[in-house]
Order: structure tokens, then sequence, then C-alpha cells
């Protein structure tokens, strides 16, 4: 069915109907299923992995396994973003690929539980985050697609909240067993039983029509130039410079523990202080998306998150002890609740068109995963030769000050 000249398809049209609770319920869940796969391997077991597969080179195989991975997701999220934008499916556009993401990370996951090779080590973990990022790509075009721009703030609250609960949960299944493979097999379960909510009552619409695909166009597509489309240019750059100091600062949270704060039982500790950093980033994340779409504004929250977050590093670089840590965790955890849910209702209302919704979220998403591939490039050499923990947590705190203050030049958000 061709829709009528001037008629808006239903697919692409601008939601105005407020979504109801279980469908944000059923979003969440599937964004924390993901972020579990991902996290609770970065925050211990690829790092316990690394540890007994090269004990003698630990760091370089933890950076070279995240760094793989983390490129490879460069490339997946924007691309499956555009492929979701013009699936038509009798089940709608995003459907097939959390799906298909699901299915696919599982099985990396599971490739992973009995690998004692690095090789085997690279290929587990980039399928977890070639399929993951599928999922993440389809799932997260769905706020666009079905919240209302007046919601945005506290339903991207909520899927904030995802990208924590899901570290809290994969820590959480990494530290239940006595080794790593029996942590890999429970965040694989873990991942395909997050899906089934959104499957079940997504409300996806079915895209009727689309443009005939010009190969040479749609690689053009993922090209958004910053002159034509200034503010999603600065909104991407601070996202990446958020996500870098970020990455500084959580990627060796493991060996900081073990090494420099001198706990035995850092697994543990990395357990702890991530359940301290979620309850603090649910805290703030709700209280400041519903406050930030009461006033519609969004950058000011976004530029003095940027300084919360920053102090946490100070402390984290000067008080390299148990109680630092803990401080660092809360202040860091209430600092990035506020910045994931504004800085999403931000990201949102700046995307150039509603066609390319998840190609557009999947470019945004570069400024996430580059980062990924970057940060042990910087931290590894900070970390043995270049003054250590406390100057990897300063950088980290200079960036993310850097960053909340760039906000400031996207002129159409408030």
């Amino acid at each position: 069915m061709i829709p009528e000249p001037g008629v808006v398809p239903a697919a692409l049209a601008e939601p105005t109907v407020r979504v109801r609770a279980g469908w944000t319920s059923a979003v969440v869940l599937a964004n924390v299923g993901v972020f579990a796969a991902w996290l609770g391997p970065i925050q211990v077991l690829l790092a316990q992995q690394s540890e007994a597969v090269a004990p003698g080179n630990k760091e370089f195989v933890f950076g070279l396994v995240t760094g793989v991975g983390a490129a490879v997701s460069v490339v997946a999220n924007p691309a499956f973003g555009a492929i979701s934008d013009r699936t038509m499916s009798r089940h709608g556009r995003r459907v097939p690929w959390v799906l298909a993401g699901a299915v696919g990370g599982v099985a990396g996951l599971l490739i992973l539980a009995d690998s004692r090779a690095v090789g085997l080590m690279l290929l587990g973990w980039c399928l977890v985050q070639l399929f993951g990022n599928a999922l993440l790509a389809a799932i997260t075009a769905t706020v666009p697609d079905r919240v209302p721009v007046a919601q945005r703030g506290v339903v991207g609250g909520w899927v904030a909240i995802s990208q924590v609960l899901g570290a809290l949960v994969g820590t959480a299944l990494a530290a239940a067993f006595g080794g790593f493979a029996l942590g890999y097999v429970a965040c694989a379960v873990f991942l395909f039983l997050s899906v089934v909510p959104y499957l079940l009552r997504s409300g996806d619409v079915r895209l009727l029509q689309r443009s005939p695909l010009v190969v040479g166009e749609f690689l053009r597509g993922f090209w958004i130039s910053p002159r034509r489309y200034p503010d999603f240019g600065w909104a991407w750059l601070t996202r990446f410079l958020f996500n870098v100091g970020n990455a500084l600062g959580t990627l060796y949270l493991f060996y900081y523990l073990q090494d420099e704060v001198g706990i035995s039982d850092a697994d543990t500790g990395v357990l702890i202080l991530t359940a301290i950093y979620s309850v603090c980033v649910l805290t703030t994340a709700i209280s400041f998306g519903r406050w930030s779409d009461r006033t519609a504004r969004r950058k000011i929250f976004v530029t003095w998150s940027g300084v919360v977050m920053a102090v946490a590093g100070v402390i984290l670089a000067v008080w390299p002890t148990w109680p630092g840590a803990i401080l660092g965790a809360v202040v860091l955890g209430a600092g990035f609740g506020v910045y994931l849910s504004v800085d999403f209702a931000l990201l949102t209302e700046v995307l150039p068109n509603a066609r390319d919704r998840a190609k557009d979220l999947g470019v945004i998403n570069i400024a996430n995963s580059l980062p990924q591939v970057l940060a042990p490039a910087i931290a590894a050499p900070i970390v043995k030769h270049l003054g250590g923990y406390p100057v990897l947590y300063l950088l980290a705190s200079f960036v993310t000050v850097l960053a909340g203050v760039l906000v400031t030049k996207v002129k159409s958000v408030s």
C-alpha cells in the first residue's frame, strides 16, 4: 500500500501518543540484556579470562580483545541501524533484528565460555559485539519511533538506567560463579530471556514502502555533514568525549582495585562498586530526566553532569583507597545518571530525519563505541609508564569537563 502524496507513513510519523509503562519496561529489559552481555564480560569475565590465558601479559590481551570488539561495534551499529530502517517485515522494522541480535549474541557468549586461546576469545567477543549491536540499534530506535518528545526525558532516563542495570546484572552473573565459563553461560541465558517481553508486545509499525536501494547513496548516508547538521555534529562530539572520559575511568577498574587499591577479591569489589554506582544512577536519571521534561531544557543538565563526573575522577586519582573508591562510585553514578537520561533525550531531538532514525542513532553510537577502541591504546601506556592510575583518572576528568562545555554549542535544543 502506497501512502497518498503529502501523507507521512505511520512508521515515520512523529509520535504523539504517550507510551505505557509496560512497553517502556519491555524496552528497558531488552537493553539490560544486551548491556549485561557486554559489561559482565568487560568488568569481570574478560579480565579473568585474559589473566588465565596470558598471566604475564593480561593488560595487553584484555586491551586487544576489547579494542577489536569495539572496532566491530563501530561498524556494526550504524550498519544494522540502516538495515533496520529499510526492513519491511510484517512484524515491523525493529523486531527481526532484536531477535537476530539476541540469538547471535548468545552464540558469541557460548564460544567465549569454551575459549582457552586469544584467537577464540577474539572470535567470540566480536560475535557478541556484532549481534549485540544489531539488537541495540533496533531497540534504541524504538524510542524516537514511539515516544513523544515531551516524554523522552523520563523514558530516556529509564533507558539510561538499563545500561547501568545491565552492568549490575552482568557483573553479578559474572561474580556468582567460580569461573568465567559459567559466567558467560549465565549472561547468554539472561540475554535471550530479556528480549522476550519486547518481542511479544513491541507494537512495531510495519514499513509499507521504502525508497529504491542505490548503493552509493546508501553508503554516503553514513556521513552526516556537521556543516549541514551542526547540532548533530556537536551532539556527536560531546557524546564521544563523554565516552572517552568514561572509558578511561572504568576500563581498568578491576586492575585498579587489585593493583592500586590492594583488594585481593577484586571481582567482588567491582560488584559492590557497580551496585553503589547503579543506585546513584537510578536516583538521578529518572528524577533529572523528569525535571528536564518539565523545564524543556537539556544542555544545562548535561554540562553540570560533566563537572560532577570529573569530580569523581579526581577522587579516584588522589585517594586510591576502598573508601575513596566508594565515594568515587557515588559521585560518578550521580553525574552519569543525569548525563545518560538527558543527553539521550537531546540526541533524539537533533536527528536529521525520521526515515533514518536507527541509522542516525547508529552513527551516534560510534561515539559510544570508538572510545572503547581508543581507550586501551591510551590507558595501557599511562598505567604502565606515564604516571599510573592518578594520571589516567585526571585525564578522564579533563575530558568529561570539556564535553560538558562543548554541549552548549548545540543551538536547536534549550
